[in-house]
């Protein structure tokens, strides 16, 4: 997205540009993606000879009277677009227009009337009612089936729609499409219900979760039937999955930065933990379906035969399958019994270190500066920017430059002062501290972590981050506790491997949010709320 209005990007420079390389055998794993939809656009261009945008309006929006609707922004219509607002906040944004300039895969502009003049053809298998057809009845069909789904309950996508929300307990309905939207500004739900002859559209100019919200309460107020419990005494004699081939962790397929951690318990159970809701208890409700005691919706498995293991996790991510990583190969200075081991192999078995046997991880070398902007970027799932100004005066050729401009580009680093960044200098804790302060401060104001007491060598200007890291916990056994019971957090001290291993592993799995909603609490609650963080309050 950019803001020059004139500034033309074609669809094929775009994929030629950005395509993909191809990582899974096509079929093995569902994922949303945005790109895909982008190269049905290109293909629908190349095989009709259309601009896409034109084949659009020659053959549905025009034929379905859809005057108010194109895929080419222009200066009149961006005086009608309604304006859009940050969330949280509630800023406005400022206009914006797509790269590509056309974008099949989310760029449609329209109002609901317009909408509403599509789904009734839709209903109407294809026909609208003045007699204009826009697709065939198979054609309607076809794009009503699901094609695949990791369990009956949990559909993935159909040709062109996506499975609705889980209704608690119900799952997701085979009978409902739904399609999805959002950009910055504006977020949107097209549902339809053909065996009802229902549709409705929503959509408002902030992004956010009011449409699940929307969806759960319509559903139950005028379908119940839709959102009654499923049965699950159906599922009993499926053949149970192994939990201990399910245990280990798992990155998101869309958003690898998205992990989980899958243990199993003595009582046929599993524990589920991630960074974004927490720890969740799965219950096993027969085969490879499970059910989220915190949530109470479903959560499937599949193994494959190759051994490969997949999850469904709605709750997070409704657009995609989680992967488990691969067995970590191990290092030949990292026993079982190192203290950082199950960070140092979790971090190996998610890929950000290599994944090869034989090899030394040396965790007492120090972090270069630059070593750790890149991993901090890199399990953030942030790229290295393309500019060509850099932000500091001696990062010009280093390899790792674009993840450094990266993090300068988001108020992550400023350097040493002087315009230089010194990224081959080992990094210090409170460096990293400061870094990782620099991302969460835009979410956590400082007070939340006032109370906290901290000693050590810290510096003044990174003892706001020192306190953040102790309360969250994100650190490893290199923080200890004084005689008088206070975290000692050495911030001035070389940043090595094996605790780089550790902020990175934290980082992926702690539910900051939750631990920071606890310390804003009033004192008396806050050693409930905050799970036992691992640090000190003032009183």
């Amino acid at each position: 997205m950019h803001a020059d209005l004139d500034l033309r990007v074609s669809m094929e420079d775009y994929v030629k540009a950005h395509m993909p390389p191809v990582v899974r055998e096509p079929g093995t794993a569902y994922m949303y993606d945005n790109f895909a939809y982008l190269l049905l656009g290109l293909i629908v261009e190349n095989a009709s000879g259309e601009p896409f945008e034109d084949y659009m309006q020659a053959h549905v929006f025009g034929p379905l009277g859809m005057e108010s609707s194109s895929f080419l922004m222009t200066r009149e219509r961006l005086e009608r677009l309604a304006a859009g607002y940050t969330a949280p906040g509630g800023d406005p944004i400022e206009p914006y227009v797509f790269s590509p300039t056309i974008m099949p895969h989310g760029g449609m502009l329209a109002t609901a009337e317009d909408i509403g003049k599509f789904m009734i053809a839709f209903l109407n298998e294809g026909q609208a009612p003045n007699g204009v057809r826009v697709l065939s009845p198979e054609s309607v069909a076809a794009m009503s089936e699901y094609r695949d789904s990791i369990h009956p309950l949990l559909p993935d996508a159909t040709y062109g729609f996506e499975a609705a929300a889980q209704l608690p307990m119900a799952g997701s309905s085979q009978a409902v499409l739904t399609k999805l939207g959002d950009l910055p500004g504006n977020s949107s739900m097209l549902l339809l219900l053909p065996d009802e002859e229902t549709g409705v559209f929503l959509t408002y100019n902030q992004m956010g979760t009011l449409r699940d919200l929307f969806y759960v309460n319509f559903m139950k107020e005028f379908f119940p039937a839709y959102a009654a419990p499923a049965d699950l005494s159906a599922l009993a004699q499926d053949k149970a999955v192994s939990l201990e081939t399910l245990e280990g962790l798992y990155y998101d397929l869309r958003a690898p930065s998205i992990v989980y951690k899958i243990e199993a318990g003595g009582d046929g159970a599993l524990t589920l933990s991630d960074a974004l809701i927490g720890t969740r208890t799965l219950r096993h409700a027969g085969g490879n379906l499970f059910v989220d005691e915190m949530t109470q919706r479903f959560i499937a498995f599949r193994i494959d035969a190759d051994g490969s293991a997949y999850m469904r996790d709605t709750a997070i991510n409704p657009l995609g399958y989680a992967r488990k990583a691969a067995a970590p190969a191990g290092y030949t200075d990292v026993g079982a019994d190192h203290p950082y081991a199950e960070y140092i192999l979790g971090i190996q078995s998610l890929g950000y270190y290599p994944n090869e046997s034989g090899l030394a991880f040396e965790p007492e070398r120090p972090v270069t500066r630059a070593e750790l902007v890149w991993h901090l970027m890199a399990t953030s799932s942030i790229k290295g920017s393309a500019s060509d100004t850099p932000a500091f005066t001696d990062i010009a050729g280093h390899p790792l430059a674009p993840y450094i401009q990266a993090a300068a580009e988001l108020n992550l680093v400023s350097g040493s002062g002087d315009g230089r960044f010194e990224p081959d200098r080992p990094a210090t804790r409170q460096e990293a501290a400061v870094i990782v302060w620099n991302a969460y401060k835009m979410l956590f104001p400082e007070t939340i972590f006032i109370r906290v007491k901290v000693e050590g060598n810290t510096a003044e200007w990174a003892k706001p981050a020192a306190r953040m890291m102790t309360a969250l916990g994100l650190h490893g056994p290199e923080v200890a506790l004084s005689e008088s019971g206070v975290p000692v957090y050495n911030g001035a001290d070389v940043l090595r491997r094996q605790e780089e291993a550790v902020l990175l592993y934290k980082l992926l799995l702690t539910p900051v949010q939750q631990i920071a909603a606890g310390l804003q609490q009033p004192p008396a609650a806050q050693d409930a709320a905050t799970g036992g963080a691992e640090a000190a309050l003032a009183g």
